[in-house]
């Protein structure tokens, strides 16, 4: 059975292993087609849908004190820019997460631990965030690894403060863990923080390679979701095994 979709965490963390602030997020979204994204997803995990449909995101923002376990955040090096791209996954457990298809991230040190540590998919990228009063402009470009030079720029208008999310936005933003191939098995990293609060955006400009380089070249047209957030401070905990599941299987 899948766990439901809450805006707080549905189960405590067993320790903190890493925190984290999220600042100034971006988050788009498009529809794509469950079959075209379930071999992109770990084993043992499968396409989380929303009335037959999931969702793939493009997500900038800004990482904040980024600390190890009950130690104090790490000065420099824990804050830098980041734009991931995203699949949205659940287990035979029924837990839902996000598959990570790439991290671009301003900082090496960072880059080589999450890539060693996490087997996550992070690479290093010049990039740049600035804001002008209710506009956002985000600026990425890959240095490594490849392939070199893509990126994009992603500029937004900040608007109101949502009352609520909708269902759609409730179940692409309420994400309380990430499934990521852990050397050679896939493993639940839980997650827990307080409630999003969430602005509605307007797209002012996209111009975008990452989706396509995380291999989803055929998503296309507006985003169907635009949201801004000033943020949250987000908390890991030891990861847990996820069960095996066939990848025909239903979500």
């Amino acid at each position: 059975m899948v766990e439901p979709v809450t805006r707080l965490a549905p189960r405590p963390l067993r320790g903190t292993i890493l925190a984290q602030g999220w600042r100034d997020l971006t988050m788009l979204h498009w529809p794509v087609d469950p079959a075209a994204v379930a071999p992109l997803l770990p084993r043992g995990t499968v396409p989380d849908t929303l009335d037959g449909v999931t969702y793939v995101g493009l997500v900038p923002f800004r990482m904040v004190g980024v600390s190890l376990g009950p130690w104090p955040p790490v000065p420099y090096l824990g804050t830098f820019a980041e734009t991931n791209v995203r699949l949205y996954s659940v287990d035979a457990a029924g837990r839902r997460g996000v598959v990570f298809r790439s991290l671009e991230a301003a900082r090496l040190v960072p880059v080589l631990a999450a890539r060693w540590v996490f087997r996550l998919p992070y690479m290093w990228a010049a990039m740049r965030i600035r804001r002008d009063g209710d506009t956002v402009a985000y600026e990425t470009r890959r240095r490594w690894p490849g392939p070199v030079g893509v990126g994009g720029r992603v500029v937004v208008r900040i608007g109101d403060r949502m009352a609520g999310p909708s269902p759609v936005e409730e179940f692409l933003t309420a994400r309380w863990g990430l499934h990521v191939d852990w050397h050679g098995r896939t493993a639940y990293l839980p997650n827990a923080h307080e409630e999003w609060p969430l602005h509605r955006a307007e797209l002012v400009e996209l111009s975008d390679g990452l989706v396509a380089a995380a291999g989803l070249p055929g998503v296309a047209g507006p985003p169907v979701s635009v949201l801004w957030s000033p943020g949250v401070r987000a908390r890991f905990g030891r990861p847990l095994g996820a069960a095996a599941r066939r990848v025909g299987d239903a979500a």
